[in-house]
Order: structure tokens, then sequence, then C-alpha cells
């Protein structure tokens, strides 16, 4: 260290310090921030927009259409690369940092590195009250900038440039810890963006990350083992954390050695191979009906890498009551959920730990048979339900066809709405890692955005293969512009765009729960007198896109090998049936609440059916 400085204004010195930051990953050293998405405004253009000009070339700069799918992509980006590489998202005081409101908490619920460069009022208040600035009367130090607390692992404002100094490692710090990884949020003042100070040279020497792997603890480990050694019916729950601490051989390894079978959660769809023996199928309400048999007879559950959310535990109904839980987890508070038998640590190092300490176990060979011959009979049906012709147009029909013809290293981006369902059910996984269901925060829009996003990713490792996208017409309507920006940027995506007329899945849960079809079909909302379809394929084209409407799905198969053949994105369009187009199978119970009291005698009776349910419910234990 000297005292040699350099003189720069602290949009300067943020992004010099981002273009100085490496991490080793595979044993090659590459940028730790992969360059940023943009959309300029008054609030970020003259200052730290002046500051990216300079390193366009090694920061590149994604201009958005919209600040919210800008985050989207930078999750899908982050996910991509299993949380090692991360990307920025910078936007303008006001309602440009505001939109990004939606994409932070999807960042924050998935535990997905990103980081946002906002906008914020003048910190010497001189100029007050500004374009675009919420006054609080009692509060001045209060603005829209502060509603980010909620949605962000770290969240400062930088009133004096030396603050960077402090700011900046402690942001990325969080994102690239195993535990407390999430969205890091730096509020930047208009005035102090272009406020200059005497850096430290030495900040911005090239720095080259590494992500910490905690060590769990031998006792936990010793408590763990003791309980999986008296399981006369185990199963693992191999979730998303599985892939981010790159724990895939090591838990599949384990699952061989101790002959236990192994279910998984959305975010860790494609953790093992469809065909391997010891995959049992997706578990939950958007699972299968074998992980979710085996699930309710199991007696000791080793959770890896899992936050256990509704969806994973059928709101704690999947799994009997007196059944114990395993939780390996980096986050603390992850790990001991339920009352669970905590190890705190890295996945890779806890389940190797854990597999030491359990040498000689076995699982019974009936109890692993009866979940294989579980998974037997799901495969028959969604083989069966797969099949073209079996019913009208169907999502699962588009999702076999394209399980068919697609090639194993290409990735499948879903979310939100029916298909996230639909996928993960009977989604047959080709190659680890090469699924991505955005269900924890379940954001419509994510799919076109965040395929984006992982198509910029998937181009810098794997250009050859394709980015798929699974989208209903809900979705497209809310956030579809990123079909333009994968078009201008070369960055390929073939886009189903599966069309059911609505929001066919709320309304499939509205008449399941007793209600008649109200305001989610077009056809059912009273305030459209005559309702018609959009013209999809002529709203793709017109953004610059190959696309062609399809009527089933042999037209589907020939259309998406074309689709594979062309250079540029292609948008695919099909019709669906709203009613009879859907997995009937594999869906455990689910708390939404319904009414208890009613004047509609449908709604009466499926609350009490519903509620019927609830004594299977575990109480927090």
């Amino acid at each position: 260290m000297t005292d040699k400085t350099i003189r720069l204004t602290t949009a300067q010195a943020i992004i010099r310090y981002l273009n100085a930051q490496f991490i080793e990953i595979d044993g090659a050293r590459v940028r730790l921030c992969g360059g940023g998405f943009g959309i300029f405004g008054h609030g970020n253009v003259t200052c730290l927009g002046e500051a990216l000009f300079d390193v366009k070339d090694t920061l590149p700069l994604y201009r958005g259409q919209n600040e919210q799918s800008m985050g989207f992509a930078a999750a899908a980006y982050a996910k991509y690369h299993l949380r090692q590489r991360f990307m920025f998202c910078t936007a303008s005081a006001g309602p440009g940092t505001s939109n990004l409101m939606t994409a932070a908490a999807l960042a924050h619920t998935n535990r997905l590195p990103m980081l946002m460069l906002c906008g914020d009022t003048f910190l010497t208040r001189l100029p007050d009250p500004v374009l675009q600035q919420i006054e609080h009367y009692g509060n001045p130090a209060y603005g829209l900038n502060d509603g980010f607390r909620a949605v962000s692992r770290y969240w400062d404002r930088i009133t004096h440039p030396a603050q960077v100094i402090q700011s900046l490692p402690a942001a990325i710090a969080t994102m690239l810890d195993p535990a407390d990884c999430g969205p890091a949020f730096i509020a930047l003042p208009q005035d102090v963006q272009g406020w200059a100070y005497d850096y430290p040279a030495a900040l911005f020497e090239e720095k080259t990350h590494r992500i910490r792997r905690q060590t769990p603890d031998p006792d936990e480990i010793a408590d763990a083992a003791a309980l999986l050694r008296a399981a006369e019916r185990p199963v693992i729950i191999a979730g998303g954390g599985v892939q981010y601490s790159r724990a895939v051989a090591e838990v599949t390894a384990f699952a061989e050695v101790h002959n236990i079978p192994v279910i998984e959660t959305i975010a860790g769809r494609a953790n093992l191979h469809d065909t391997h023996p010891l995959n049992i199928g997706p578990v939950g309400v958007t699972g299968s009906d074998s992980a979710n048999a085996v699930a309710e007879a199991a007696d000791v559950i080793l959770s890896v890498g899992s936050r256990l959310q509704d969806f994973t535990t059928g709101s704690w109904t999947a799994f009997a009551k007196d059944a114990r839980i395993v939780s390996v987890n980096a986050a603390r508070h992850d790990a001991g959920k339920h009352m669970s038998l905590p190890v705190v640590g890295d996945a890779k190092l806890g389940i190797a730990a854990l597999g030491n300490a359990l040498a000689g176990y076995k699982a019974p060979e009936s109890w692993t048979g009866f979940a294989k011959a579980e998974r037997q009979k799901w495969n028959a049906y969604v083989a069966e339900n797969v099949k073209p012709g079996n019913r009208p147009n169907s999502y699962a029909q588009a999702v076999g066809v394209v399980n068919a013809l697609c090639d194993k290293r290409d990735r499948v981006v879903a979310a939100a709405g029916g298909l996230p369902a639909e996928v993960t059910a009977n989604w047959r996984t080709l190659d680890i890692g090469t699924v991505d269901v955005e269900f924890g925060f379940s954001c419509m829009g994510y799919e076109v955005s965040g395929g984006w996003g992982a198509r910029i990713a998937q181009s810098e490792k794997e250009p050859n293969q394709d980015t798929i996208v699974f989208c209903g017409d809900g979705s497209y309507l809310l956030m579809n512009s990123d079909i333009y920006s994968s078009v201008l940027t070369q960055k390929k995506m073939i886009v189903l765009v599966l069309d059911n007329g609505g929001f066919a899945v709320i309304n499939k849960l509205q008449n399941n729960t007793g209600n008649q079809s109200f305001n989610n079909l077009f056809e059912d909302t009273p305030t459209i007198p005559d309702a018609f379809a959009v013209d999809f394929v002529a709203h793709a084209a017109s953004m610059g896109a190959h696309a062609v409407r399809v009527d089933n799905p042999a037209e589907l198969g020939e259309a998406f090998k074309a689709a594979k053949a062309a250079d540029k994105t292609t948008v695919i369009v099909m019709n669906v049936d709203a009613y009879e187009g859907w997995t009937t199978q594999g869906h455990t119970w689910w708390e939404v609440g319904t009414p208890e009291v009613s004047d509609h005698a449908s709604v009466r009776e499926k609350h009490a059916e519903i509620e019927a349910t609830r004594a299977k419910q575990r109480r927090g234990v």
C-alpha cells in the first residue's frame, strides 16, 4: 500500500472499482460483473453515464426497455452463472428506480445477486423539490429509494464520495456470501455522483474473489448422522442450493452410496438426470405423485439447499407430522425452519462430512424399491400426459414436443401462471442445471426478460446452445419488449407463446375453490363487451423476430426445428385449452385462504373440502 491517490467522481470510482473485480471459476479468471442493464434519465445519465462510457468494452451496458425487465434479466444472468457472477442495473431517480422494485423482490426471494445503482434526489436539497421527488414533510431524508430496504440484502445511500471505499466492497461481499446472497442497492444522489475525491489508488487494483465455503459444525453433523442412521424411510430433498454450491455430484454420490431416494424442488429441478434410478421426481404443489408419495411416507427428510417454501412443502402437509427434518443450508435462517435439525454450512462440504459420518448405512431396499415403483408409475402418466392428441392443445403437449427435440444443454425458462407447474411436472431433465423455473416470487413477465438475461449468460459459455422460453399470453401482454432487446443485441431466443385466452390458471383456481369464472379469462370479464384475441405473431414480428402461428403439436414440432436452425429470435404461438389443458395429477394441498362464510353453496362446499385437509398440516414443528 502507498499513499498514491487518484481524483475521481463518485460515479467514476464506483465503475472503476467494479471493472477491477474478478472471480475464479473452474480455474478460469473472469470479471465478476458481467456488465449491466441501463436506462438513462436525468438521475444517472450525466455522471454515471459518463463513467460507464469509458468501460463500455469491459462492462457492456445493455439498453433495457423497462427497468423491471432489466432486473429480471439480471436475475436470470446470475442464476445461469450459479451466483458466481452478477450484473448491475442502473435506473434514473423516481419512476425509473421504482420500476426495479419487483425485480429486487424476485432477487431477494431467490437469493440472487444483483447490484442496483439508482439515482436519488440532491443531497444538498438546494433545488428541492425536484422533478420526480417524493416529499415527506416531516422527514425530508426519507424518499422513494428507502422503500428498497425491504427487498435488498445490502442497502446504502452515498452521501459523500469517500463512502464508496466501504460501501462497494460491502455490497460485493453480500452478493457473494452463500448465506446472505441477494440484491444490493446503492442510492446515488444526483449531485454526489459528480463530486470528486482523492481515492487511494490501491482501491482500484485488480482483485480476484472466491466464494466462501463454510464448514459445518462437527456436532451438528454427528446429530444429523445419528438421526439418519436410524431412518427406515429416508428421502433427500434437493433444492436450488445444491447447484449454487456446485454440489450436484456430491449429492448424487451420497444418494447412491446410501441408497436414498431423491426428490427435487422447483429451484432444484435438473439436479439429477431424468433417468437416474434414484430421481423420484419433483415434490410439492407443482410436483409428481411419485415424489409426493415418498415425501408423505418418509420418516426422515434430508433437505439440502432448500428454503422449504410452501410449494415444496404443500403448505406443510406434504410430510408426516412425526417425520424428522435435517436441513443442510448455508443460511442459518433456512436451516432451522420447522424445528429442523440444522446443519449450517456449505452443501458440498456438509454432504461430504455427513457421508463420512454415515459410513456403512444404506436405506432398506424395500423403501427404495417402493420409491422407484412410484416413479415408474409417474413416468407412465407423464408419457400419456404429453402425448399429442390425448385432449385439446395443452401446455403439457407443448412441453413434450420441445423436450423431445431440444439439445440436452439447451436452457429452459418459465415463470408464473400455469407453466411452472406444467414444466416442473412434465419436463424430463436431459442435463444438469438446464432448467430455470422462476416460481420463488412467481413473477409474470420474467419469462421473456429472464430468457434474454439467460441467453446473454449462455452466450458467454455455451454460444451454440439455445435458450427456450415458455410464456403464457398473460405474461406476454404484461412484459414482452425484450423480444426486441434480444433481436437488437443478437441474443437469440426461442419463445413459445401458449395462448389460453387470459389468466387461465387463476381461473382454474377460482373454479376449484367453488367460485364462478370472473375477470380472469377475457370471455368472462364483464367490462369487456366483445373479446378478441391479440395477434401475437404480428406483434412479435414488429419487434424484429421470426414469428409463426401453429395449430397443433405436430406443427409446433416443425416450427421448433426451424427455430433451432434460425439465427435470430423466433416466437411460436399456439392456442391451448383453458379448461382441459392441465396436468391433473401430482399436486399436494396448498393453502390459499377460502371464504368461511359465503352466499354461494359451491364456495361453502369447497371451503369445507379444503379445510378438511388442514388436519395434515404441520404447525411449525
